[in-house]
């Protein structure tokens, strides 16, 4: 795998910036659901790859031999994982997004009212 950057990860925080400047322009709620569906996958999406990504932060902090061994130490590894793990409960996420798209398929004009609605 080629090495990563810090441009590497602020093009991808730009993106999401990007992202965030577009959905303030009110677009389609479908087009909005379609770009903002990848970020809150159950199984790949920022939630759970940010949590991923602390977790592996705080390991190779810890793993490293020229890290001082401190108690404040311990604390900052302990503070990370925490953090992980309120990230990766985010996951759930993607159900509001079905439940948004359930929303809008029932709510949209071309859907038949029934008898009683009209």
């Amino acid at each position: 795998m080629p090495s990563l950057t810090p441009d590497d990860i602020h093009t991808a925080a730009e993106t999401l910036s990007r992202l965030t400047e577009y959905l303030h322009d009110a677009p389609d709620p479908g087009e909005a659901l379609a770009l903002v569906e990848p970020l809150l996958d159950e199984y790949t999406g920022i939630p759970v790859r940010l949590g991923d990504t602390l977790r592996a932060l705080a390991r190779a902090v810890l793993d490293h031999p020229d890290t001082p061994r401190t108690p404040g130490l311990h604390l900052l590894i302990a503070e990370l994982r925490t953090a992980a793990w309120e990230q990766t409960d985010q996951h759930t996420l993607h159900y509001v997004l079905d439940d948004l798209r359930t929303l809008l398929v029932n709510d949209s004009p071309d859907t038949p009212e029934c008898a009683r609605c009209r």
